[in-house]
């Protein structure tokens, strides 16, 4: 079952001239992380406020946990953390709780049992009964995340959830979405902080200027197959050359070469090249990419699909 669908979803706005959105087709799997990418003003905030009906969109269609877009009722089982959100000052975080839970629908009897466990999840036991205007903004983003999960929701859009997070944090947060995505439920997470996003993003999707420019699995994306890179004491031998005579192409770096091969085999023909003319190898190690590099790549380039 596919959580999120699009169908040739479009937001332009002043009769045309900008165009937030345009012809977005994305499938998000149920019980996935999905991360949304893009760099300022690519359209990732316009895509998630169309799926939740907070704005209309001017063309195509949506449907969010099997139901179109404008069926109100799916709210009741969807969590939202946004972006810079914020919170009444004068009230603590049990209260926010409270207020945002009996909104819900949830009884009382409910959220007294489940604010304290939300709370603690979120490592916001001992702050319960201060006032978020002593909060920093970590600990506010904590309590927008218990916030998003109060209604016990299937799928939960998040909204850059580290945001001024420490890193002992975001691993909690990141170990936390992990643990429900293995309770099936579904995250759409919108986030700058790239190096989590790889970490825990079964898919992605990268948006520019309102267009999909790519859409797939992450570990599609950020593998370099047949690559390698190579530390060795040149000596008077002219690396490029033997490399040429063996069809290897080959980069130099400052303190390494990268070389692409065919496959394992051809790797071990020139090892035995370099053996036999008694070259010191210092290292050989895998090439990897990060989710970072692709993303610029993929941003430079510009061609949408």
């Amino acid at each position: 079952m596919y959580t999120v669908e699009t169908f040739d979803l479009t937001k332009h706005y002043s009769g045309g001239k900008v165009k937030a959105l345009t012809n977005c087709n994305i499938r998000v799997e149920e019980g996935r992380i999905f991360g949304l990418l893009g760099p300022n003003g690519a359209g990732k905030t316009t895509l998630v406020k169309t799926l939740l009906g907070i704005i209309h969109p001017t063309g195509g269609s949506a449907k969010v946990l099997g139901q179109p877009i404008t069926d109100y009722h799916i709210h009741n089982k969807i969590g939202y953390l946004a972006e810079n959100h914020r919170f009444p000052e004068f009230l603590n975080a049990r209260q926010i709780l409270l207020y945002y839970g009996k909104m819900s629908g949830l009884s009382k009897e409910t959220l007294s049992r489940k604010i304290p466990e939300l709370l603690e999840l979120v490592n916001l036991s001992d702050w319960a009964d201060v006032k978020t205007h002593k909060y920093s903004k970590g600990m506010a983003q904590r309590l927008g995340l218990a916030h998003a999960l109060i209604n016990d929701p299937d799928l939960i859009f998040l909204d850059e959830p580290t945001d001024g997070i420490d890193p002992v944090g975001r691993k909690e947060i990141r170990d936390l979405l992990l643990k429900l995505r293995t309770e099936g439920k579904t995250i759409f997470l919108n986030s700058h902080q790239l190096s989590e996003v790889e970490r825990i993003s079964d898919e992605i999707a990268i948006l520019k200027n309102g267009n999909v420019l790519q859409i797939g699995r992450v570990d599609d994306f950020i593998s370099v197959k047949s690559q390698y890179q190579l530390q060795i004491q040149n000596g008077t031998l002219s690396f490029s050359e033997l490399c040429a005579g063996l069809n290897i192409p080959v980069l130099q770096a400052e303190d390494h070469y990268t070389v692409t091969v065919e496959d394992e085999r051809h790797l071990n023909r020139l090892i035995d090249k370099l053996r036999a003319e008694k070259v010191l190898i210092k290292s050989i190690v895998p090439r990897k990419i990060t989710l970072e590099d692709y993303f610029i790549d993929v941003i430079e380039e510009g061609e949408a699909l």
